[in-house]
């Protein structure tokens, strides 16, 4: 326990940085990844082409080249100054809203093509037949998968402790490096692990009220 008791403040420090890299890059994913969403299904072919670029292009680019672009790379720009931690907000949001996007796309197939049909016959636009007819029901029916990206994302937090942001993963080196008897860098990574369960357990709490509010909303 002294690896855990005696170290307080940087637990503290690193678990805070863990919820704030993943409520950041969460909602960053969500609104990016809902228009983007909306762009997949949109009736412009210029924006299902970029959609659709954005998708495969950020998707099937590992996570850490996305933080080497962010952390090394936009420095370079001659570009305002942004901490690192915000940085890693960035490539953990545009990374992940990719899958939000694909996520709420099956979703939006889930709803009947006659619901558009019949907003766009009593004048709605195409924003409006999205936002009032098409997304609330397909957020409703992607609950699950959406939760599944979400996890993912605070796991992927985790690639964050090779930049120099003291998060839960980058405890294994802060706090062996206070101790020295055998043992410890494997209790730290036990403790490590405890924390993110209790996290995804909380996640999976927020996804069943979801499902149970919304299952009797239909």
């Amino acid at each position: 326990m002294d690896a855990l008791l005696g170290n307080l403040d940087l637990w503290g420090q690193a678990t805070l940085n863990t919820v704030l890299l993943f409520l950041g890059g969460g909602v960053l994913a969500l609104v990016l990844g809902t228009i983007v969403g909306a762009m997949r299904v949109s009736p412009v072919p210029i924006a299902r082409g970029v959609g659709t670029v954005y998708v495969n292009l950020i998707r099937n680019t590992p996570l850490t080249l996305v933080f080497f672009f962010f952390v090394f790379g936009y420095p370079k720009l001659d570009l305002p100054d942004i901490p690192y931690i915000w940085l890693a907000i960035l490539a953990l949001g545009i990374y992940t809203a990719t899958y939000v996007a694909e996520v709420l796309r099956a979703g939006i197939n889930t709803v009947p093509v006659g619901q558009a049909e019949a907003a766009r016959a009593i004048g709605l636009s195409f924003g409006q037949v999205m936002s009032l007819v098409i997304m609330p029901q397909a957020f409703r029916s992607v609950v699950p998968p959406m939760m599944s990206v979400f996890i993912a994302l605070l796991k992927n937090t985790t690639i964050a402790a090779g930049f120099s942001i003291v998060e839960l993963a980058a405890l294994r080196a802060e706090v062996a490096d206070s101790y020295n008897r055998p043992g410890t860098v494997m209790e730290i990574l036990l403790w490590v692990a405890v924390i993110f369960i209790v996290l995804v357990f909380l996640l999976s709490l927020v996804q069943r009220h979801f499902e149970k509010k919304w299952r009797i909303v239909r």
